[in-house]
């Protein structure tokens, strides 16, 4: 059976003191966004996840967001260079656990600024949004790293919400979902699937026809299901407030030493 791991980051008691740059401030619930991350991780392990816990790093607001600190492809670990300062210090915790798991290690070097949130992968295509917290020499370090590995990095304008992976994600068969007002070129996606919320253009695959996504969007869960899915939903509203989704809270890794 393939090796499915998942790095996940207990919530900082300064949650609520995390970025916002595309929405309005609202009161964050620290105590129920822990709730809502231990079943996030729950759902996980449920779905054959084995779920691999980085350090916490208390100081540092936004760090349960573990998926923006780094990028997996094939064994190879990219620990980025968020292009928010405040949260350059989370990728050194992230950077002991995926050396632990005996992955090779990769750096963004200044001036280069990535974060993982604006990283999808198709297949052996990433896409990559380049926008306000990835610039072009983050991308190009991106490409440097795994274009020798096979994949094919396709760059994306990204200016109507914080990260790339904010207006879109992938279902198994490859399709984007999203929403096209959230887009600056839609035409870059070959198969796209419009959604009827915001939050269900967020989806994790779980395996098989498994989609993890927020208890926020029924109806694109609905749609999802009349074409053959299974939706998994967890509720992950004080996340939510921060610009947080289902793909936000771990790092998925398949097959790591393929």
């Amino acid at each position: 059976m393939p090796s499915k791991k998942a790095l996940v980051r207990r919530p900082s008691p300064r949650l609520a003191e995390g970025l916002v740059t595309h929405i309005e401030r609202e009161k964050v619930d620290v105590d129920l966004a822990v709730e809502q991350w231990e079943a996030y991780t729950e759902a996980l392990r449920t779905h054959g996840w084995e779920t691999i816990e980085v350090d916490p790093a208390d100081d540092c607001p936004d760090s349960v967001f573990v998926e923006d600190t780094v990028v997996m492809y094939r064994n190879v670990a990219l620990i980025t260079r968020p292009g928010a300062e405040s949260r350059r210090e989370e990728t050194i915790g992230v950077e002991e656990a995926v050396a632990s798991l005996g992955c090779s290690v990769n750096w963004i070097w200044e001036p280069g600024t990535l974060d993982g949130g604006d990283v999808l992968k198709v297949g052996d295509t990433i896409y990559v949004g380049r926008g306000g917290r990835t610039n072009a020499a983050g991308v190009q370090q991106l490409r440097a790293a795994f274009e020798p590995l096979g994949a094919r990095v396709v760059a994306v304008p990204v200016s109507k919400v914080l990260h790339l992976k904010s207006a879109i994600t992938a279902l198994p068969d490859g399709t984007i979902l999203g929403r096209i007002p959230q887009l600056d070129v839609p035409s870059l996606f070959p198969r796209f699937l419009p959604v009827p919320e915001e939050s269900g253009a967020h989806v994790v695959l779980l395996g098989g026809d498994k989609l993890l996504m927020a208890a926020s969007a029924p109806k694109t869960a609905e749609l999802l299901a009349d074409l053959g899915h299974e939706p998994v939903q967890v509720d992950i509203s004080e996340f939510e407030k921060l610009e947080g989704c289902v793909t936000c809270l771990s790092v998925r890794m398949r097959d790591l030493y393929a």
